[in-house]
């Protein structure tokens, strides 16, 4: 429930408050007053758009600012979803819109966006003014209200048939983009299977081709290594043909000699113990160098199977990677590429079998819906009727009819269409074509009175309800707005006396013109202010007696009828 909205240089509302109570709260006031401007301060706060041209002349910046109680448990959540949060049970919502266009809102003390704020808003204020008179003649809004009569079980059927459309759409795009792409996939498909069979037939091994490489240079200057192997041992091990000391033997006397010195002078210690090493080291080297050299042949047979090798191996790294690692792991990567694109028919078998079954639960639920659709068309037309009839349209007759479409929709199977006739012997037509303003304004009246649910709590705004209205009708149409606000926190922007007569809080938009700038201001009315009030929208002298005891009449009647 609103308790309180401030408004701050909007239209021609330099500041406003308006403290709307639990009931049917009521704004009047003189054309051109402001009434409409306050209208747009409640959509702003429920997170309808507005745009720079709303902010008063003058000011860089209007506000508007708002508070709620008794909030239902889901938008509860959704405040704290959005990270705002509630003080003592009660919700701020703020917005700013500048000149520049800009606008900000804040929700429980958090900035959010535009399309938070009006999901949130939604649940808190239902605002019916001309352009909710434009959506009511179109096909999508008349089924947004027949699907609203049917109750919970069409709204949870609803649900699931959305769930189950959107999975439908997800699959049927990939099923088409598996099927467009199947030749692409079989000539990949038969590309990695060439180039894998190529790649086994060779049966490269890790790092192949590099020690393939070094031992073809081996091979190739083996004649080379030999003369400097032997070159080498000669000089460590030496020769019979040979008159020069070997290395090993000189070292070994190095070592003799320097052992004999430490055994008298310490210092030399260290110097007898590299020698030693260096002996040692002598010895093992030449024992390697001249096992190297007993296996140094030159293979003629096994440098031409290299060399051949290593063409089948060029082969492949020409076409898979730079050399035989590389073209290993191209093979597992092609091995992995050719699983998927080998299951892509399975998928495609897969997909078709779940897209199937959508389609069977989708048919379910489709007709699920047109059931539940027509049988509320029938109940809920009567109900609009009756309402109507009590709106001084005693032979208004209102069908919502509910035709099959060729296939299935997000909505269903169903073209749902109002149709509405005021006159005896008159066959319905189109809403949007044979109802008048006056007509339409009782319409929408007659289905929100018929939807009033006490579990919503919502705010209901109603501008120019009365719209084309008058006299005798007014009252019902107060007596329908009193009703509803039974069930529901109601505010009303009226011109009608009749209407403005049943409500429970009253206030009064004045303007004042200082010759340059008009500014309006907000007022609420108690006691004899209303009856002045009253007697002013009748036409009347509101000081007059006889106005005031017309108006004091007016509400009795009010009075008697909200009783009744």
């Amino acid at each position: 429930m609103l308790t309180e909205l401030l408004i701050r240089h909007l239209g021609v509302i330099e500041e406003a408050v308006l403290c709307p109570g639990p009931g049917l709260t009521v704004v009047t006031g003189e054309t051109g007053a402001g009434k409409t401007m306050l209208v747009v301060g409640l959509g702003v706060v429920s997170g309808t758009r507005a745009d720079s041209s709303v902010v008063r002349n003058g000011q860089g910046m209007a506000h508007v600012i708002a508070r709620f109680t008794d909030l239902p448990t889901s938008t509860t959540k959704a405040v704290e979803d959005a990270g705002g949060s509630l003080e003592e049970g009660e919700l701020l919502i703020q917005r700013q819109i500048s000149t520049t266009g800009r606008s900000r809102c804040w929700v429980g003390g958090s900035s959010v966006t535009q399309s938070i704020a009006s999901d949130i808003g939604a649940d808190l204020v239902t605002i019916h003014g001309q352009s909710e008179q434009v959506r009511l003649s179109t096909p999508e809004r008349q089924r947004e209200v027949l699907d609203r009569a049917a109750g919970p079980d069409m709204a949870s059927t609803l649900e699931r048939y959305r769930v189950v459309f959107d999975q439908r759409k997800v699959l049927a795009q990939e099923l088409n983009t598996l099927t467009q792409s199947a030749r692409d996939r079989a000539r990949e498909v038969d590309m990695l299977v060439y180039g894998l069979a190529e790649i086994e037939k060779v049966g490269p091994e890790e790092g192949e081709d590099e020690a393939l490489q070094s031992e073809a240079r081996r091979l190739q200057d083996a004649d080379e290594l030999r003369a400097n192997a032997f070159t080498a041992m000669v000089a460590l091990a030496g020769e019979d043909s040979q008159d020069s000391t070997p290395a090993i033997t000189l070292l070994a006397a190095a070592s003799k000699a320097l052992a004999q010195i430490s055994s008298k002078d310490s210092l030399a210690a260290p110097l007898a113990d590299q020698a030693l090493e260096l002996s040692s080291l002598s010895t093992d080297l030449a024992g390697q160098v001249s096992s190297y050299l007993a296996n140094l042949e030159a293979d003629p047979v096994r440098l031409e199977w290299i060399e051949s090798r290593l063409a089948q191996i060029k082969v492949l790294t020409r076409k898979y990677g730079e050399n035989a690692s590389q073209v290993r792991q191209w093979a597992l990567t092609a091995h992995t590429r050719l699983q998927e694109l080998e299951g892509s028919d399975e998928r495609i078998s897969l997909v078709t079998q779940h897209l199937e079954s959508l389609e069977a639960e989708l048919g379910e639920l489709a007709i699920q819906i047109t059931r539940m659709r027509r049988e509320a068309a029938r109940q809920f037309g009567a109900q609009i009727g009756a309402e109507l009839a009590a709106l001084a349209m005693p032979h208004a007759q209102v069908e919502f009819r509910v035709t099959p479409l060729p296939e299935l929709g997000p909505w269903g199977k169903d073209s749902v269409a109002l149709f509405f006739t005021a006159n005896p012997g008159s066959d319905p037509g189109p809403l949007s074509k044979v109802a008048s303003g006056g007509e339409l304004s009782r319409v929408r009246l007659a289905i929100e009175v018929v939807l009033a649910d006490s579990a919503l709590k919502q705010t209901f705004v109603f501008d120019e309800v009365d719209a084309g209205i008058g006299g005798a009708v007014g009252l019902q149409v107060g007596q329908r707005l009193a009703k509803l606000a039974t069930q529901g926190q109601v505010i009303v922007v009226t011109h009608l006396a009749q209407v403005a007569a049943f409500a429970d809080t009253h206030y009064v938009i004045t303007k004042a013109d200082n010759g340059e700038v008009t500014a309006s201001s907000l007022r609420h009315l108690h006691g004899d202010q209303r009856l002045w009030e009253l007697a002013r929208m009748m036409g009347g002298l509101d000081q007059s007696v006889s106005s005031q005891a017309h108006a004091g009449e007016l509400m009795d009647q009010a009075r008697a009828m909200k009783n009744l």
